[in-house]
């Protein structure tokens, strides 16, 4: 039916129909933009980020990364150059590099041949592929995924006053600093 031999001819990229042939070929209408993927979001391996990260994009993390991120919605990628001190929240999360801090993954969360792990998982799915590295405990239990999920709030949490307590940038006072001391008379200076 078609022609193998068209491109030693110099054919074009469109088949070529060999006579009394009845099929016709219609060419595939080009992908639109709205159609596409999107890519996830990298943090390339010179980058170094302390604080709370927080996205709504998949993310492939490369650089060194301290404190917490929250990806709740999305897909989290630690690379094989990736070095995380945090606490991860991510509806998937796989580690090719080094992570040490708490994972809870909604869906899964995968520990590659390259991947090295000190922390605690909680996900309802965990995989640890042969020559990956874990210390740590887990918890499979669904429903212990969701409560830890509630628990954090997409929002920052508000500042303590001082009225409630101590900051949570100052000490707590010791004992002795909140109360009077005493007199040797046994009462309150």
């Amino acid at each position: 039916m078609f022609d193998i031999n068209q491109r030693k001819r110099g054919g074009t990229d469109e088949p070529e129909l060999t006579s009394g042939s009845e099929t016709t070929w219609t060419p595939e209408p080009p992908v639109s933009s709205t159609t596409r993927v999107r890519e996830a979001a990298k943090i390339g391996p010179s980058i170094h980020i302390e604080g709370d990260l927080r996205g709504s994009e998949d993310l492939i993390i490369e650089g060194e990364v301290k404190g917490t991120i929250h990806l709740k919605e999305n897909n989290l990628t630690i690379g094989s150059n990736g070095k995380i001190q945090a606490t991860v929240y991510a509806r998937s999360i796989v580690i090719e590099g080094s992570l040490h801090g708490d994972l809870y993954g909604a869906e899964r969360v995968a520990i590659r041949k390259s991947g090295d792990v000190r922390g605690n998982i909680v996900s309802p799915r965990v995989s640890l592929d042969d020559g990956g590295k874990f210390k740590g405990s887990i918890e499979m239990d669904g429903h212990a995924v969701e409560s830890a999920f509630s628990q954090v709030k997409g929002d920052r949490p508000s500042p303590v006053s001082s009225a409630s307590g101590p900051r949570r940038d100052e000490p707590a006072k010791s004992k002795s600093e909140s109360e009077p001391a005493l007199s040797k008379g046994g009462s309150a200076a």
